[in-house]
């Protein structure tokens, strides 16, 4: 028991640092909706307000419940393919003409080391330290 007491903080640090980049992107999002929107139709996207309308209520719910563990195996499901697509469509470096050494490529590679830990987290959960888990503990 000790020896996962001990080790349960390992998923729940995992867990945190998946989402920052999610929780700067929303930031990004709220306070450059423009800037997001401009990116989006430079890479020839339709439907461009309600695409950017869903991509921010991923990854601001999304990175709720990877933070607290609630639903985080549908929520690390859903983000792993709303970041697959989105890296397939948005960081294309393959179709441009710099090629690996365009800035797109470390967004690109950046992105499936991500959908890497996603997934983990869809496959085997989001560990011991989890809200719903001190609910389940704590109910009578």
């Amino acid at each position: 028991m000790a020896h996962n007491l001990r080790f349960g903080a390992a998923p729940l640090v995992a867990r945190w640092f998946l989402t920052v980049e999610f929780l700067v992107a929303v930031n990004g999002k709220v306070f450059g909706w423009s800037d997001q929107a401009a990116y989006m139709a430079a890479h020839h996207m339709t439907m461009i307000t309600p695409l950017l309308a869903a991509a921010l209520v991923i990854e601001a719910v999304g990175s709720i419940c990877l933070i607290s563990g609630v639903l985080a195996r549908t929520a690390g499901a859903v983000m792993c393919v709303y970041l697959g697509i989105v890296s397939l469509r948005l960081h294309d470096f393959w179709n441009q003409t710099a090629g690996m050494s365009s800035m797109t490529a470390p967004q690109f590679f950046k992105n499936l080391g991500m959908m890497g830990g996603l997934l983990m987290i869809a496959v085997y959960g989001p560990g011991l330290w989890t809200i719903d888990r001190l609910w389940r503990r704590t109910a009578p």
